[in-house]
């Protein structure tokens, strides 16, 4: 199975440039694609995540959130 990552953020947001930087790392060693969306630009995400950004998706559902907890993101995209 393939997965796709994405990271919920916002600008100016210091925990979401450090998940960025983990997230893009993390994917680029295990080939996985993966994408950024900005909360603020969608009112449903921002009324959803918008207090917990970053956020991070695995397929779509809800993996974790302030902080890439790598053992638990890699497990999963090894599935």
């Amino acid at each position: 199975m393939r997965h796709e990552v994405t990271l919920l953020v916002r600008a100016d947001c210091h925990g979401c440039a450090a998940a960025r930087a983990d997230i893009a790392r993390i994917c680029a060693e295990l080939d996985v694609p993966w994408r950024i969306s900005d909360v603020d630009a969608d009112p449903r995400l921002r009324a959803e995540y918008g207090d917990r950004v970053p956020v991070i998706l695995v397929d779509g559902r809800e993996h974790g959130f302030w902080t890439v907890h790598e053992q638990r993101l890699r497990a999963a995209l090894t599935r």
